[in-house]
């Protein structure tokens, strides 16, 4: 049973894990010189002679307030974009730096700039699509220039004669752009942090349907090489939960030295490890295929416990500190766990009554020098890893950050009874529980 009144320090392993990343960035590129699945220029869509000037890059961003976890969504739907694109031209899909999210408020913590290999193994992600980071792009495309931006919005008279029909229209902007033109013509805007970007031309786009109706608009409308859509939550998933949509998911997976810290955690306080727990993984995520209901997940409860804008947000469905305390500690003497792994956004008073409350809660609590190499998003990811692998999960309603660790419970093979579960509010007796969407290959 781990110390639970001492932080778990990981500044060795960390370290540790900053030079496997390393080693492993190197090795992709390696891999990349061999020949990857997908290189701009010269992809499974495109013929062998095709040069750089024919490529094109689809870039995009989201609306500033959105989350992590939202944001890994909207991939998904531009990823299917792509795919649609790539039908009738050589199109590589850039991946939008990340920083500056509401929930990343760790103080004097540099957190801009960051690159999508921080997080996830970019290599797995090139097995589904063409993706490069944006400092790639720079350097491919000649400079820090987009040619054309599209900021995509609803229809200001919303659904005509109350039918919903899928259309693109170039509209006068209902907002105010966030793009200001400096003396020299150009677009300055936010960028992800690199204030040398500069924006050609931007206009606004009314959008109403899936992610690939703006393949045709793209196609038939632009020859520019660089093409960024703002505001890309707007459009909606392909097909949500199909095929195309979990090859994008599995895809997605977790930088090595995220995973490594998350395994190193479970196994010192948690008891916890991939043999005994039959929740082994396989680093090429198309080679992995595993019965549902195999996984048996390690010897405790995880539980993640929205809170923060929760509590006023959703007040109906998330529960009272005391009310979550009462459901866990009845989930855990029903399942016969001694432990508790909890993964909450809740502010150093409340956290401070959950462990009073809540002696058997484990939490993963980095150093300060740990999460200046993790950062928020790292931290974030680890307390999701650990939270898949749990013998039995409750998470919080309507939380993005939930319905991720569902997924990648789906994806290591565990009972869906063991994952779609969800706190209730105080008020009520019973409530609706998560849908289970089963994993297609």
């Amino acid at each position: 049973m781990a110390d639970l009144g001492t932080l778990v320090r990981f500044s060795a392993l960390a370290f540790v894990a900053f030079s496997l990343r390393i080693d492993a960035t190197a090795a992709a590129r390696d891999d990349d010189d061999d020949g990857a699945a997908f290189r701009a220029g010269n992809s499974a869509a495109s013929p062998p002679a095709a040069t750089a000037k024919d490529v094109r890059y689809l870039l995009y961003d989201v609306n500033p307030p959105e989350g992590f976890n939202l944001r890994r969504d909207v991939y998904i739907r531009m990823a299917s974009l792509l795919k649609t694109l790539r039908k009738r031209g050589d199109w590589v899909l850039v991946l939008p730096p990340w920083g500056r999210l509401y929930h990343w408020q760790s103080p004097d913590i540099h957190q801009v700039r960051i690159p999508w290999g921080e997080f996830f193994s970019v290599t797995s992600l090139q097995a589904n699509v063409p993706v490069v980071e944006y400092d790639e792009f720079i350097a491919e495309s000649g400079g820090p220039f987009i040619d054309r931006i599209f900021v995509l919005q609803n229809y200001a008279e919303g659904w005509t004669d109350g039918k919903w029909e899928e259309k693109v229209d170039e509209r006068p902007c209902i907002e105010r752009l966030m793009y200001t033109k400096d003396k020299q013509n150009y677009y300055r805007g936010w960028f992800w942090g690199y204030d040398e970007t500069r924006g050609l031309n931007v206009s606004c786009l009314s959008a109403q349907g899936h992610a690939s109706i703006m393949a045709e608009f793209l196609q038939e409308n632009t020859t520019a090489t660089s093409v960024m859509l703002d505001r890309a939550e707007t459009l909606l998933h392909d097909h949500y939960a199909g095929k195309d949509y979990w090859d994008t998911r599995r895809s997605m997976v977790f930088a090595k030295h995220l995973r490594i810290i998350g395994d190193e955690f479970r196994a010192k306080y948690l008891n916890s490890t991939d043999e005994k727990d039959k929740t082994v993984y396989s680093e090429d995520w198309t080679r992995m295929r595993v019965k549902l209901g195999s996984a048996t997940g390690g010897p405790y409860l995880g539980v993640h416990l929205r809170r923060k804008d929760f509590i006023w947000g959703h007040r109906d469905d998330v529960p009272s500190l005391k009310g979550a305390v009462k459901k866990i500690q009845s989930l855990m003497k029903k399942h016969k766990l001694e432990q508790v792994f909890v993964a909450t956004d809740a502010d150093d008073e409340e956290l401070g009554q959950l462990k009073l409350m809540l002696p058997e809660m484990v939490r993963f609590e980095p150093t300060w020098e740990d999460l200046e190499l993790l950062k928020d998003g790292g931290v974030a990811i680890i307390d999701q890893w650990i939270c898949a692998h749990a013998r039995y999960f409750f998470g919080t309603s309507v939380s993005t950050f939930s319905f991720r660790i569902h997924e990648e419970r789906e994806i290591l093979g565990f009972d869906p009874k063991t994952t779609y579960n969800r706190f209730c509010g105080d008020s009520e007796a019973e409530c609706e529980q998560p849908t289970h969407w089963k994993i297609v290959y």
